[in-house]
């Protein structure tokens, strides 16, 4: 895919606008870069159409930048692809639950899209700036130079028109991922279908024996423990989602509501979710800190 000077989007003075969440996490990356100074000529370069061409091929993309010299540099970025081992992983991450697929079939990134990644221990977005790869022509020994950023810049704006262009740069374009996904489903569902079939020959007249409680239901000593050794090469750490603390996939709470108190309810699960993202935080602080 190509997207010559003609086409590519204008862009504002004070940024690219309200963008999805994926754009604007893409753009963290670069905007959290320490030259500031670079980073506004970079700017400057991608507002006012210094960046004559972009052309995705694959994993790379390939652009053109007009610099002081007569001849535009060229750019090259990419992100380290995940092998076909890896992306088994995400895909039958991605198929266990309907609402990914439906999201992606839709063209939206779901929000919580890095859990389905966890399960092969690598991630979609880049963690840091130094995973984005690149190469400039010009003789700015500093990477990224301003011509990398302008291009970096504009990638965000093709990323809102095109979530699956960052899968693309991870090894599986938009027509292959959705065929492996459509297929992963396929399987899952006939796996479903014959373990309902197993069990209802087994069990005719249709009486489910209740099955025995895990031992952490009732030692609650067990609830954060876990004795087996991790590989650090499968261990990602992710930050909770906003808001997210695990209540809403419990389930509705049956707590009791007193008409006395009217918002003695919603006072306790607020307090309840907010000590919930504090915990969160203070774990996510805790686990970087320990593994840098």
């Amino acid at each position: 895919m190509t997207i010559s000077s003609s086409n590519l989007t204008p862009l504002s003075e004070d940024g690219l606008g309200q963008q999805p969440w994926w754009v604007e996490q893409w753009m963290e990356l670069i905007n959290g870069y320490r030259f500031k100074k670079r980073l506004e000529r970079a700017w400057g370069y991608a507002r006012e159409g210094h960046v004559t061409s972009i052309r995705f091929e694959g994993r790379r993309v390939h652009a053109r930048v007009q610099g002081t010299d007569e001849t535009p540099y060229k750019v090259k970025l990419w992100l380290d692809v995940l092998n076909d081992e890896d992306w088994g992983y995400v895909l039958e991450a991605l198929a266990q639950k309907a609402r990914w697929s439906a999201q992606l079939l839709a063209g939206i990134m779901p929000a919580d899209i890095e859990r389905a990644f966890a399960a092969s221990g690598k991630r979609l977005f880049p963690f840091k700036l130094q995973e984005v790869r690149s190469e400039c022509t010009c003789p700015d020994k500093a990477n990224p130079c301003k011509h990398i950023s302008a291009v970096y810049f504009l990638m965000g704006d093709r990323f809102s028109e095109d979530p699956f262009v960052l899968f693309q740069l991870r090894g599986r374009n938009r027509a292959r991922l959705l065929e492996d996904l459509a297929e992963y489903r396929r399987k899952a569902l006939a796996n479903l279908a014959k373990k309902t079939k197993s069990k209802k020959a087994s069990n005719p007249s249709g009486d489910s024996a209740p099955l025995p409680p895990h031992a952490a239901v009732q030692d609650p000593a067990l609830w954060w423990r876990y004795n087996r050794n991790l590989d650090g090469d499968l261990v990602v750490i992710t930050p909770a989602l906003e808001g997210d603390t695990g209540l809403d996939d419990a389930g509705e709470l049956p707590l009791a509501e007193d008409p006395r108190f009217p918002d003695a309810r919603n006072s306790f699960l607020g307090n309840l979710k907010a000590h919930g993202q504090a915990s969160a935080q203070k774990a996510m602080l805790q686990a970087m800190a320990a593994g840098s």
